[in-house]
């Protein structure tokens, strides 16, 4: 149920990688709606610009920025501790920050490849524990992960972040029902190809899925907004990618993973990676 701004008038939002893409769009939609900010990412300006533009615009009591490198194990720690500390209480967590890395699994980095992983599992997962821990005592607070459309199928040439994406989409679901007692709500959202930064840091811009239909940032966002303020447990974002996923329980999974391996393909890879933030 959508809450008026007045209602949320002292309720704060954490965002990770929220300093362009899916986050910038996430910390629009709170900030009109009167939720004050933490924008969590590496770029330290871009945040600052972000937020105080937002605060200014809405008038929000406050907003704090954290410059993390999320990749490392000892972050969302590092995060937890600065929030507590500045004795801001959390009522919505979005774990937004994520990436990829284009290319065959035996011809990648695998240094870079254990980063994805901190980046798009272990950090959310311990940002989610830390979080979730408060929002029980208080029996309130909602939860944001971001997922994929790839998280039902088998992921070719983007093996890695596939396989997370899928660990996002299980694990919010299990917490939905571990938490269907409470008043706290967990909620997944699957977008599909988009319009950010994420194909050319994760060296896949010249693939037939960076160059196909994308789906525009806002409307991602808006999405799941919408979906996590109605307490849902999961959304996909744009009608091509729900039937999409709704085919994957029906075709056998080397087909869906022949279909996912010609849209990553492209001529003359040069595989590098770099997360979004």
């Amino acid at each position: 149920m959508k809450t008026t701004k007045e209602e949320n008038k002292g309720k704060t939002v954490l965002i990770t990688g929220a300093s362009n893409g899916f986050g910038m769009e996430f910390a629009k939609l709170f900030a009109q709606d009167g939720y004050n900010l933490i924008l969590v990412a590496r770029s330290t300006d871009r945040l600052k610009n972000l937020g105080y533009e937002l605060q200014d615009e809405h008038q929000l009591e406050h907003v704090c920025i954290i410059t993390s490198d999320l990749t490392r194990p000892e972050a969302a720690q590092e995060v937890y501790d600065a929030v507590r500390s500045s004795g801001i209480e959390v009522d919505v967590l979005v774990n937004n920050a994520g990436a990829g890395l284009h290319g065959f699994f035996h011809d990648t980095d695998l240094e870079r490849e254990q980063a994805i992983i901190q980046l798009n599992i272990g950090t959310p997962v311990a940002l989610t524990k830390l979080f979730l821990q408060d929002m029980k005592l208080r029996n309130e607070g909602k939860i944001l992960n971001v997922a994929s459309v790839v998280s039902f199928m088998p992921s070719p040439l983007m093996a890695i972040y596939g396989a997370t994406k899928a660990f996002v989409l299980s694990f919010s679901e299990a917490l939905t029902n571990e938490l269907q007692d409470t008043n706290i709500t967990v909620t997944a959202l699957c977008p599909g190809a988009s319009n950010t930064m994420f194909f050319r840091r994760a060296g896949a811009a010249h693939t037939r899925a960076a160059n196909g239909s994308l789906s525009e940032p806002a409307d991602v966002a808006r999405d799941g907004y919408n979906a996590l303020m109605n307490g849902e447990m999961r959304v996909v974002s744009g009608m091509m990618n729900k039937v999409q996923a709704v085919a994957t329980g029906v075709l056998p999974d080397s087909a869906t993973a022949a279909s996912m391996r010609h849209l990553m393909e492209e001529e003359d890879e040069e595989v590098h990676s770099s997360y979004q933030d």
